[in-house]
């Protein structure tokens, strides 16, 4: 008979979903998320967190910087790990369906607000539709926990006003798309800016202004809102850096030179 203490495929992406969902300084097993999930599985809220700290081992960007997780079970989570790495959009879907159906509800039920407009397409149609729209709903939790769910330019913490911008865009590189290294924290006027290559940030982390934008630099909107941003340095996140070659691939193709 096979132990109970064996974590099974499926517990592992869940714990894996939430670990890309939290701070690594909250994985322990007051946090009131690991709890959920510990009562959703069975399992108590200490062995999550263990689960979560073992991920954290084998995060290639928390090893750089020198932060160490448990190492003790790398080996049962490294295996979820690469998957993830090799096909984000695949594993992070699943993950997300398989916590609805833990939770008692389906991803439309759970998703709804994002979803309610689907209800016309038909077929492959919306089965992409839906999962592209999970998918960018989890990267925006991600990004946001990743900055602590401030504006990484202005420090504004209200989340309705947030946004998860991506470095590259979501249609040109399947295979970042949900990486959180290829997002940043930015509020609404800021998201646009950089999505229209307004702004961009360079491998100093340094928010620099278009040659079109300048060209406003007479008005009271430019004083206010873009004068004062120039050559500031973007808040730091606690875990995922803009990757600089995402960066660059910005400058090159979208920013307004």
């Amino acid at each position: 008979m096979p132990s109970k203490n064996l974590w099974s495929r499926e517990e592992l992406i869940l714990a894996f979903n939430l670990y890309l969902k939290i701070p690594f300084g909250k994985m322990h097993s007051t946090n009131k998320d690991i709890i959920h999930l510990a009562n959703l599985i069975g399992r108590t809220p200490s062995s999550i967190a263990l689960r979560l700290v073992n991920f954290a081992s084998v995060d290639p960007i928390l090893s750089a910087r020198g932060v160490k997780g448990m190492v003790g079970g790398t080996k049962i989570v490294q295996p979820i790990w690469d998957e993830f790495f090799h096909n984000q959009e695949e594993l992070v879907f699943l993950s997300e369906q398989i916590l609805a159906q833990k939770e008692n509800t389906s991803i439309e039920n759970k998703y709804q607000d994002i979803l309610f407009d689907l209800k016309g397409l038909k077929g492959e149609t919306v089965i992409r539709e839906v999962k592209t729209r999970v998918n960018q709903s989890v990267f925006r939790q991600m990004v946001l926990t990743n900055y602590t769910t401030k504006c990484a330019i202005t420090g504004i913490d209200i989340p309705e006003l947030l946004l998860a911008s991506h470095i590259v865009p979501w249609s040109k590189n399947e295979n970042e798309r949900l990486n959180p290294e290829n997002g940043i924290c930015l509020s609404a006027l800021y998201d646009k800016s950089f999505d229209k290559g307004l702004i961009g940030i360079n491998q100093s982390y340094q928010v620099v202004l278009s040659q079109q934008l300048k060209k406003k630099k007479d008005t009271s909107f430019y004083q206010s809102h873009f004068a004062p941003i120039e050559n500031l340095k973007i808040t730091y996140p606690i875990k995922y850096m803009p990757r600089k070659e995402f960066l660059e691939y910005h400058l090159d193709s979208i920013f307004e030179k």
